[in-house]
């Protein structure tokens, strides 16, 4: 009989074929065990820095958004409060309070036997004392001249308020045109300038020209900017809308409609209404034309 050959089995192949390329294996991960026993501490470091940086950052941030919406809600709030208040009713109410604490200062101080006034001009200097008393003086005058006297003191206040709307003048321009207007005559030889001993110029008129008097004409050359005519034009406007405002509010104090007012006393007026209720319809045509100017 042959003799008996033993089979090997593959796992057994491998086992007397691998032994070498495993303990490369061994050898190759060991170095790379120990370098990952040695980085972590390190990288898990800087991470941990890392986060704690970025939470704090984002702390930061937060108490940051909790403080501005805090403030802004009590900004709205106040902004609601103002808006809700009546400032008529403020002012009232701050001025009755002024005058009930200047009313107790007042007993007080004349209960204890001395002067309100001396004791109440110690807080303030001569100048501002007089300049208050001055205010209170025309605020005073201004109040009682408030109703209607006459006619000539309707038109100077009218002229004073107007003079007070105009606003101050231009001071800087006038003086700029002054001065381009004495160099141009001078330079026509109408205006001769002349230095006296004390070193002041003074302008002397040759031929009576460049300085005006009762027969002078040069006014009507004068051409005023385009916001003058404006400033002009809206004064006219204001005024005509306040004398429109009168009438209506005149009319309709004593009972009368916003039309023509075609009478001359309550009479006439009845009178004029009841023709108008009769005769109306026929005579409108009429009147359109009348009032278009083609009324032949």
């Amino acid at each position: 009989m042959p003799p008996s050959t033993k089979r090997k089995s593959p796992a057994s192949d491998r086992e007397e074929t691998s032994p070498e390329p495993s303990s490369k294996r061994q050898a190759t991960t060991t170095p790379s065990s120990s370098s990952s026993s040695t980085e972590p501490p390190a990288a898990a470091a800087a991470a941990s820095s890392t986060q704690q940086d970025r939470l704090a950052r984002f702390k930061a941030l937060q108490a940051r958004a909790k403080s501005s919406s805090s403030q802004n809600l009590k900004e709205a709030t106040k902004e609601s409060q103002r808006l809700a208040t009546d400032p008529s009713q403020l002012n009232a109410v701050t001025r009755k309070h002024a005058i009930a604490s200047h009313k107790l200062l007042k007993a007080e101080i004349e209960d204890s036997g001395a002067d309100f006034e001396r004791k109440r001009a110690w807080d303030w200097t001569i100048e501002e004392s007089e300049r208050w008393d001055k205010r209170v003086k025309k605020k005073d005058a201004h109040r009682d001249d408030t109703a209607f006297r006459d006619y000539q003191r309707q038109s100077e206040k009218t002229y004073k308020r107007q003079l007070k709307n105009m606003g101050a003048p231009d001071l800087e321009r006038y003086t700029r045109e002054k001065m381009a207007a004495i160099e141009k005559a001078a330079a026509e030889g109408t205006l001769e300038i002349v230095e006296t001993e004390d070193g002041e110029m003074i302008a002397v008129d040759r031929d009576g020209t460049f300085f005006s008097t009762a027969d002078s004409t040069s006014f009507a050359q004068h051409k005023p900017d385009k916001a003058a005519v404006d400033r002009l034009v809206d004064d006219l406007r204001k005024a005509e809308e306040a004398s429109l405002k009168k009438r209506r509010e005149r009319q309709a104090k004593n009972g009368e409609d916003s039309g023509d007012v075609t009478y001359i006393n309550e009479k006439n007026k009845q009178f004029n209404q009841k023709l108008a209720r009769f005769y109306n319809k026929y005579t409108a045509e009429i009147r359109e034309s009348f009032e278009r100017g083609t009324m032949v």
